[in-house]
């Protein structure tokens, strides 16, 4: 039996800029950088400046002058997350989500009913841009990892098949980096060892690499290095974390204000916990200092709930934890993350003698906003503060 590559990796490029270049066709061709204390996004034409996602705001304009700055309009960019997945729905009903802008797809069994798998993904991006008006880059390969390293490598608005006989040449000569897992610290560790491409990594033994980055890292790495990914495309399965991020600018927040993003960011994951009927027993806290450092924190409840207030409690305490670090280093990112996550009914039905339902209050507060628009009310502790911007981890 032939073997072919038939998982897609889709991408859209430069997500957020992408989006404001359409909407307005004076930005088509200029360098776009979306949001002005910290770059959520920028265009190709800024990144080829150098301004990157996470930069200052100010340094970003220092490399670019001529960008062009607008605010971000999350509601647009839902819309068209919403738009292209309906695109990907059209195209397989095997679509496993990665975030609001990229998905894998299993084309697999579609080839007498729509060709082959590179076809397919020319397809896809034709209509991605002739329904959306987005560019969309498409990586395929036989394994989830390959395809996505494939769609990289393609950027921007491009599409990139790796055949089978052709994964190791084509993984074997790049760098490091490209691997899942791979960021600057253990990038360093891999160069100090004289380790900096694909190749040179696959031809250390697996025991060598747990012994230089730990044993789940070292597994892992190698295996990858041999396009080891035996995961399948999943379709189906609920969602094992709900969270959402914002980014906080270079300025110093008081801890007052500090809270208060992350009271926003705890109101919101909490409404979409209980509007996907969900309990949680993980909460999540993640950091983005100034030097782009992150640290993760994490608790788990003795119970699950969905109750704001207990979640909340969990995350204050784990952010007064690290108020130490905070001051030293100035933060530019808060996320929080819901995870460790379990149907509401069926854990009221385990355990019927425990409260599982919202406060009372969550319950009107839900239902208010979603009535009059999640602006309509408010806690009187944000009345002055200025909530941020929310960004979602994956479509909802």
């Amino acid at each position: 039996m032939v073997v072919e590559p038939s998982i897609l990796h889709a991408d859209l490029d430069s997500f957020y800029a992408s989006v404001e270049q359409r909407d307005d066709p004076r930005l088509r061709g200029r360098p776009v950088i979306v949001g002005g204390g910290v770059v959520l996004a920028a265009s190709y034409e800024a990144k080829a400046c150098g301004v990157r996602t996470a930069m200052g705001g100010r340094q970003a304009r220092q490399l670019c002058p001529q960008a062009i700055v607008v605010p971000p309009r999350m509601s647009a960019y839902s819309a068209a997350s919403k738009a292209v997945f309906e695109v990907f729905a059209d195209t397989t009903p095997l679509v496993e989500p990665m975030s609001i802008d990229e998905a894998f797809l299993d084309v697999r069994g579609l080839r007498k009913i729509a060709g082959p798998a590179p076809e397919i993904a020319a397809g896809l991006r034709r209509a991605v841009r002739e329904r959306v008006g987005l560019p969309i880059t498409v990586g395929v390969a036989r394994t989830k990892f390959l395809a996505k390293v494939a769609s990289a490598v393609a950027k921007p608005d491009g599409l990139l098949v790796v055949p089978v006989d052709g994964e190791l040449a084509f993984l074997y000569p790049l760098p490091v980096q490209r691997l899942w897992g791979v960021g600057r610290v253990t990038t360093e560790k891999l160069r100090n060892r004289g380790i900096s491409t694909v190749a040179e990594l696959a031809a250390v033994d697996e025991r060598a690499l747990m012994a230089m980055l730990g044993a789940a890292s070292g597994r892992h790495l190698h295996a990858l290095a041999h396009n080891s990914d035996p995961r399948p495309v999943t379709v189906g399965r609920r969602r094992r974390s709900i969270g959402a991020q914002a980014a906080l600018g270079r300025r110093r927040l008081s801890p007052a204000e500090l809270d208060g993003r992350l009271i926003v960011l705890v109101d919101r994951v909490c409404r979409r916990l209980r509007g996907a009927n969900r309990v949680c027993r993980t909460v999540v806290l993640r950091l983005r200092f100034d030097d782009f450092n992150r640290v993760t924190r994490s608790h788990t409840l003795a119970a699950a709930t969905d109750d704001t207030a207990v979640l909340l409690t969990a995350l204050r305490r784990l952010l007064r934890a690290n108020a130490g670090l905070i001051r030293e280093q100035g933060i530019t990112l808060i996320g929080v993350t819901l995870s460790n996550l379990d149907n509401a009914d069926a854990i009221q039905l385990e355990l019927p003698f425990e409260r599982r339902s919202p406060h009372k209050l969550d319950s009107v507060v839900d239902r208010v906003k979603d009535r009059y628009g999640s602006s309509a009310i408010t806690r009187g502790v944000l009345l002055n503060v200025d909530p941020g911007l929310t960004v979602p981890l994956l479509p909802d």
